[in-house]
């Protein structure tokens, strides 16, 4: 991830601020040592790239070696990573080294359990930008290793004409219009936000390829996949859960969309441990 390094020092400098006193005080400054990082719960493992770059930004001669395969569910855990090196760099960094870690494999972990609630169903889960300020580029790859799918990287890769747009510009079809006309090497990419069957049918009219159905139950997700007939892509968004998801991509649309996979999923639960004098 190109600022990757940057990103890491910024965390360090925020959890390290003018010194790790406790470290200063309790080990030898010319003491090595080496740490185990270890999965402690059922997931699948993202991050490494920026764990390790933690530990190499405080000790550049830090011997670090990747005991997993990123993005494979690992039901029973277990050694993730190996560090051998300077004993004050290894705990200074191992707490800044864990949170990338652990919220990353959290975020594939839940993707991993979202793409499996959809097997079968021909429909395929997206993630939102609903993302950790800073941490996006980082979080969409966790849920691409972890089996679901990524929607746009930002503003600028795509159209999605939502509600409010459409207010701004006066109606559908003159918010497709001026998409078009000002970004036409994106066009391909329009998708529109639409909430009941005359939106739909006004987003139809103006040739949308896809739809992004809003706040819509069950029920009315299988009407506008009738409605629609084929014309259309079909994305399911609002109030999904993982314990929903399932019965939303059953009504026939082609993607489910949970903000959930970056902004709500749990840390997996990783530790550390050192031993001295390796």
């Amino acid at each position: 991830m190109d600022g990757l390094r940057e990103l890491v020092e910024v965390a360090l400098r925020e959890d390290i601020g003018s010194g790790d006193v406790t470290t200063t005080a309790t080990v030898a400054e010319g003491a090595s040592a080496r740490a185990l990082v270890t999965q402690k719960a059922p997931g699948s493992i993202y991050g490494l790239e920026a764990a390790a770059t933690v530990f190499a930004v405080l000790d550049s001669d830090a011997n670090i070696e990747r005991l997993v395969e990123e993005g494979v569910w690992r039901e029973g855990g277990g050694p993730v990573m190996a560090v051998a090196g300077r004993a004050r760099a290894l705990l200074t960094a191992e707490r800044t080294a864990l949170n990338f870690l652990g919220h990353l494999s959290g975020v594939a972990t839940m993707a991993a359990r979202a793409a499996r609630a959809v097997q079968g169903t021909g429909a395929k889960v997206l993630d939102t930008r609903k993302t950790t300020p800073g941490l996006r580029s980082l979080e969409k790859a966790a849920v691409a290793a972890g089996g679901a799918s990524n929607h746009r990287a930002g503003l600028y890769d795509a159209i999605l004409i939502k509600e409010n747009h459409i207010a701004a510009a006066g109606g559908i079809a003159a918010a497709v219009e001026r998409a078009r006309a000002a970004a036409p090497a994106l066009a391909h990419t329009l998708e529109v936000e639409v909430r009941d069957p005359e939106e739909i049918e006004q987003a139809l009219a103006a040739g949308v390829p896809r739809l992004l159905l809003d706040n819509m139950d069950d029920v009315q997700l299988r009407a506008a996949v009738a409605q629609v007939a084929g014309r259309a892509q079909l994305e399911a968004s609002g109030g999904v859960t993982l314990q929903t998801l399932r019965e939303r991509a059953q009504t026939g649309v082609q993607w489910v969309s949970l903000g959930a996979l970056t902004h709500s999923a749990p840390a997996l639960d990783l530790s550390m441990l050192l031993e001295l004098g390796q």
